[in-house]
């Protein structure tokens, strides 16, 4: 071939790839995430409760997939959330306590969005601690008033191409509303708290800031098709359960189930549920993919868009979570595996208590029920051994979570489990390995042969 022949030729091939390479990121789609802090699943209508109101979360059901089967890596904040933003599990990524950080070298997913042209910009709480993170091109940290604050960002931007949204909602973390919208009297308590007025009080004011996320998060949906039209994946999740006795700081299910939803019009079929098995660590890599890039090899998290799509019913075999501590509040190593229907929890120091912010501060709009929880016990066996069981743990326990969902029956002393024990306690062993997990508590706990400490100032 004569060689300007050749070079045309190479040219108009060239120019044929940058058009559609060009018209790609013309369609890429824009990206919002809406992250609650510190709220539970089965704490909105999408997932069963029938006296919180969530027409948010509900409006995005029925345009989008509601996951049955999501959880978090761990269900602390800090650990979680730096989780969600590297894919990798805590021990991998170091910052396996809250408020500690990351391990040096540690590398973040959204750069990878950036080199794809996305302009990446973050409202609220989306890093623990509102942190300066790698990839984010612009950081608005007042957790409260997202929707403002994205109106006049969005007002202001220059920069044309598509956009990833990250914004972060503080509710309904601790201290709750000091006013309710919900009546005390008829709010149904889940069966792992104990029934006192104070408790009441406390849960109606958790209720009320779940009802006023999901209406900030229908604010910020609108923003997104006002900007966007069609062309945006919304996905909305929480950082783990509330902070009550078996939720926050928990391997329970009430604290490490989470609600997810993803809408995706023209992608994702609208008023599905899948029971597809996904954890945090799958979150941005699903983005990636979404967004025609390439997911890293090596870490953690995998993507699930063929979930989305409905090309695929499963996504994961196997769940691991965990837990290390907080502070000199909550010093108690957990570690989890769920295989099939069974979970099974290694309470690593089963010989100190488990305790958190909530019963040792007892501050109002947080844990101020807990005195009212001592008075009950000294008259109610029940409440009594409620409590009991919050500070003193087993070393294992094993539940079928199909018979038992609410993990009340711990079958790790039974005979007839003794294989099922052996296997998961071989699976999560060989894992934690794999992890370069210690297993270790990040201080010394506080053990059951001593007074627990009052940690009020």
């Amino acid at each position: 071939m004569p060689h300007k022949i050749k070079y045309a030729v190479c040219s108009l091939f060239a120019a044929i790839a940058a058009n559609l390479n060009l018209n790609a990121e013309d369609t890429l789609p824009n990206l919002v995430v809406f992250l609650t802090d510190d709220m539970g699943r089965a704490e909105s209508s999408v997932y069963g409760s029938d006296e919180v109101a969530t027409p948010t979360m509900d409006m995005l059901a029925g345009k989008g997939m509601v996951f049955d089967e999501a959880y978090v890596a761990s269900p602390s904040c800090c650990p979680n959330r730096y989780s969600l933003l590297t894919g990798l599990m805590p021990a991998r990524h170091g910052a396996h306590p809250n408020h500690s950080q990351v391990k040096s070298g540690t590398e973040f997913l959204l750069p990878i969005l950036q080199e794809r042209g996305y302009e990446v910009a973050s409202f609220g709480k989306v890093a623990h601690g509102r942190r300066e993170t790698p990839g984010i091109d612009f950081i608005s940290n007042p957790p409260v008033e997202m929707s403002k604050n994205v109106d006049t960002w969005f007002a202001a931007r220059e920069r044309e191409g598509p956009v990833c949204l990250l914004v972060g909602d503080r509710r309904p973390h601790v201290a709750w509303s000091q006013e309710s919208t919900y009546d005390p009297g008829e709010v149904t308590l889940p069966a792992y708290l104990v029934d006192t007025p104070e408790t009441r009080s406390h849960w109606a004011r958790y209720l009320t800031d779940i009802t006023g996320m999901d209406e900030e998060m229908g604010r910020i949906y609108t923003i997104a098709e006002r900007e966007f039209g069609e062309n945006f994946l919304f996905l909305f999740t929480s950082d783990h359960g509330g902070q009550w006795a078996r939720g926050k700081w928990n391997l329970y299910e009430t604290g490490t189930r989470i609600p997810l939803i993803v809408t995706w019009a023209g992608q994702i079929e609208g008023g599905t549920r899948t029971n597809a098995w996904v954890s945090w660590v799958d979150m941005i890599p699903t983005l990636i993919d979404a967004a025609g890039a390439k997911v890293p090899s090596g870490i953690d998290g995998k993507s699930f868009l063929p979930v989305l799509r409905g090309q695929r019913e499963t996504h994961r075999d196997k769940l691991f979570t965990t837990h290390t501590g907080d502070g000199v509040m909550n010093i108690f190593p957990i570690r989890s595996v769920r295989i099939g229907k069974y979970k099974f929890i290694h309470n690593l120091r089963s010989d100190a208590y488990f305790t958190n912010h909530s019963d040792r501060l007892r501050k109002d709009g947080a844990g101020a029920y807990w005195d009212s929880w001592d008075e009950a016990a000294k008259s109610d066996p029940a409440a009594a051994a409620l409590i009991r069981s919050y500070y003193t743990r087993e070393e294992f326990e094993l539940f079928d979570l199909d018979a038992d969902p609410m993990e009340y029956d711990n079958l790790a002393r039974n005979p007839e489990y003794r294989d099922v024990m052996t296997r998961l306690q071989g699976e999560l062993a060989a894992w934690a390995e794999s992890q370069g997990d210690t297993l270790l508590p990040h201080r010394d706990p506080y053990l059951t042969n001593e007074p627990i400490p009052d940690l009020r100032p």
